[in-house]
């Protein structure tokens, strides 16, 4: 299945132009042996600050913040770039548009188009959304037409617990081709030694509570069923280890990595039918998605991009509840998974979020794990869970504010298997220091605002029955203390009178207009979902919740005074799709484009992965 090449790509990831500002400009790209790493800008004298680190011994991550040596880069107006390494100049022809000699992106000031789009699952069986994006951004400027100046990634951006049996082939090719430093192996996981026998077979081997440990107010205690830390119900292949998160990193943006997987050699036998059906079934997915990196590879040259973790960025249910909490940290195994998935964000996605600013001051602390060519990072570890600036800023017009609903999770210490809320007491009030004395505002929260009411109600008579995490309770409302707050914050009469919210986890798209009830204070908020990228909801189930929302829960239901945001007006925008199914939720993999007009709302459209477009009735 892997091809052995003497002579590597020197480029194996990237360039990829990540946060972007007047003042300094990060690049994020992975090359097969050590370099020179610089870049030069069209019409500015600028200065490189380059941050190397070796992953391997033919893997090379690097972190270059691009500086003007005098006055500031001119915003929102595109800048060229070229690459050299080794004073050699670099053949990026591969990520020019049409008409232009090198990659352009654009320093975003006055946001007037934003891309945005969450959950990209490499074998979904549907299109790549990012393509139609790259198409979208090569038309607009072919035609000088206004473009897209920001892309927002809000979570999911790879699926460490829902990993295809050709694609974990896949990792195991690159580490082998690359060298991949691995990291050392410990007593708690033991894996069988030959990969053939981990398909789709590595959920027995990831840590449980024993039966005996668990509550006896648990249905599971007396049934004497063991409770998995890990619950993704996808979990046969789990990323494991710190070098299968690497390889899936670079093989999930990079077409080049994937030379080293032969497809056509790659093969599975299983006594258990259905795993072989899907295993055919899941590499011809992938390869579909290969076919659709360059495009994807082009996008991520050329247009400023951003993100957030959600739960797949790490495993499913990440931190739902604080006795999942406590599950993970009472296992060394555990620990060590969630460990992987958070350090290799970081790498890969943290790092460009805030340009190295916060997040460089874990470097050094990794760099020292590295010892004898493996990595022991227990040390590390600590280094990691302490850090707490996930979360960012972008000072644009309007202004963005993006929210790590992660590991900043208000806790229920009265009931460990509630819900925790999506952020803590702390968290809240950045969140109101940052609204107060805005006009208009951007937050990009993974997880919606205000969701679809029927939804959440069948989320919550699963958790009243004990079950939160079947039906994944991460709603903001589930949790009192951060719905209260939350919506005390929005009442505010200092706080923006134009708010956009920017969410995707759900796997559906809807457009909502939100307005307080009581007050004086004439806001408004607009809850824009976008979800997924390359995944789905269920389109029959969400054609159900989509007539069920609007009968139950109508401007004349009683039901409405029963939610905790009874005091907020929820209005549902109509989808306008020539392949429309549902009048207000729609289940069609697309990532989105939002328009602004004197920085308020003005248009907001999905782009589908089949080339089709949809837009909001505002």
């Amino acid at each position: 299945m892997s091809v052995v090449n003497t002579h590597l790509p020197e480029l194996l990831l990237g360039p990829m132009v990540r946060r972007a500002e007047v003042n300094n400009v990060c690049l994020q790209l992975v090359t097969s042996m050590p370099r020179v790493v610089r870049f030069e800008f069209t019409g500015a004298e600028v200065e490189n600050e380059v941050l190397e680190i070796p992953l391997g011994k033919h893997c090379f991550f690097y972190i270059v913040n691009v500086k003007p040596k005098s006055g500031e880069l001119i915003a929102d107006t595109a800048i060229g770039y070229t690459l050299y390494l080794d004073d050699i100049k670099t053949d990026l022809s591969a990520y020019c548009y049409f008409h232009t000699d090198t990659p352009e992106f654009v320093v975003p000031n006055v946001l007037k188009q934003v891309l945005h789009g969450s959950c990209r699952n490499p074998h979904y069986p549907v299109e790549d959304s990012l393509a139609s994006a790259d198409h979208t951004l090569a038309e607009a400027r072919a035609h000088q037409e206004s473009a897209p100046s920001l892309l927002l990634l809000s979570g999911d951006q790879i699926y460490a617990d829902d990993v295809a049996g050709p694609m974990l082939q896949a990792i195991y090719a690159v580490i082998e081709q690359l060298g991949l430093f691995k990291e050392a192996r410990t007593e708690y996981i033991n894996l069988p030694d030959n990969l053939s026998e981990q398909l789709f077979a590595r959920t027995p081997h990831l840590p449980k509570t024993a039966w005996q440990e668990r509550s006896k107010r648990s249905l599971g205690y007396w049934l004497r069923k063991d409770d998995p830390h890990f619950t993704s119900a996808h979990s046969v292949n789990h990323l494991i280890y710190l070098e299968e998160y690497i390889a899936y990193y670079l093989l999930a943006h990079s077409e080049v990595c994937w030379q080293f997987f032969d497809f056509d050699k790659a093969n599975f036998q299983c006594p258990v039918t259905k795993y072989t059906e899907l295993y055919e079934l899941q590499k011809t997915s992938l390869k579909e998605f290969v076919k659709s990196l360059p495009k994807v590879a082009r996008l991520f040259a050329n247009i400023s991009t951003l993100m957030m973790f959600d739960d797949h960025d790490v495993t499913d249910d990440w931190n739902l509840t604080a006795q999942w909490e406590q599950n993970i940290s009472s296992n060394p195994a555990s620990q060590r998974i969630i460990s992987n998935g958070l350090l290799s964000y970081w790498l890969f996605q943290g790092l460009g979020n805030d340009a190295g600013l916060m997040s460089k001051t874990l470097f050094t602390h990794f760099s020292s794990s590295l010892k004898t060519g493996e990595w022991h990072l227990t040390k590390f570890d600590t280094y990691l869970h302490q850090f707490d600036n996930w979360h960012y800023c972008l000072e644009t017009t309007p202004k963005l504010v993006v929210l790590d609903t992660r590991t900043h999770r208000w806790r229920n210490e009265q009931d460990f298997n509630e819900p925790s809320g999506l952020m803590d007491w702390e968290m809240l009030m950045f969140l109101q220091t940052q609204l107060q004395h805005q006009k208009e505002i951007i937050i990009v929260s993974p997880a919606p605002v205000f969701g679809v009411k029927a939804i959440e109600a069948v989320q919550a008579i699963f958790n009243a029955c004990g079950h939160p995490l079947v039906v994944d309770v991460e709603n903001w409302m589930a949790h009192e203390g951060a719905a209260r707050k939350l919506m005390d914050i929005f009442r505010r009469s200092d706080t923006p009178i134009e708010t956009i919210i920017l969410s995707g986890d759900v796997h559906y798209s809807f457009c909502f207009s939100v307005q307080a009830r009581f007050g004086q204070h004439d806001n408004r908020i607009w809850q824009l979902t976008a979800s997924g990228i390359k995944n789905e909801f269920p389109k029959t189930l969400l054609k159900c919740f989509d007539h069920l929302d609007s009968f139950l829960y109508a401007r004349w239901s009683p039901l409405n005074f029963f939610t905790k945001r009874w005091q907020m007006k929820v209005t549902k925008h109509l989808c306008r799709s020539e392949q429309l199914r549902s009048p207000y939720l729609l289940s069609h993999a697309s990532i989105s484009l939002i328009e602004l007009k004197d920085n308020k709302l003005s248009g907001y459209y999905l782009l589908h992965s089949d080339g089709t477009k949809s837009d909001f009735e505002l």
